[in-house]
């Protein structure tokens, strides 16, 4: 089973988008934050582990660009996903340099999040 870590501050969207991906896909949400320095302090503990990390832009404090930052140095074995309502292509050009594996619009990509987090999925077995 895969695991997930969320970092998201619109509470409406963390508890969709945890519901959808524990329904549809064998992957269970370990954790979530809604701010930078939460999910820092989560990156910090050297027993945090998960498979892979969704991490919005645009937080209440901080920004989702330095929770990837600090993901891609602490956590290399884990996948990098950027999910944004501002994927640009500078957007799409900055989260790539910072790490990111794939970055998706959350308005028009969720489809293509879920075949993503699936393909991750069937490759762990």
């Amino acid at each position: 089973m895969l695991t997930c870590y969320l970092v998201e501050d619109s509470p409406v969207i963390r508890q969709n988008l945890v519901a959808t991906l524990e329904e549809l896909l064998p992957l269970r949400v370990i954790g979530t934050s809604e701010d930078e320095p939460t999910a820092l302090a989560w990156l910090d503990k050297d027993a945090q582990r998960c498979d892979l990390m969704i991490i919005d832009v645009f937080l209440q404090l901080g920004s989702g660009l330095e929770v990837l930052r600090r993901a891609r140095q602490l956590r290399t074995d884990c996948r990098l996903v950027v999910l944004t309502n501002y994927a640009t292509s500078d957007m799409r050009r900055r989260a790539s340099q910072l790490g990111a594996d794939r970055v998706f619009d959350k308005s028009a990509e969720l489809d293509e999040l879920l075949a993503y987090c699936e393909s991750l999925a069937s490759a762990a077995h």
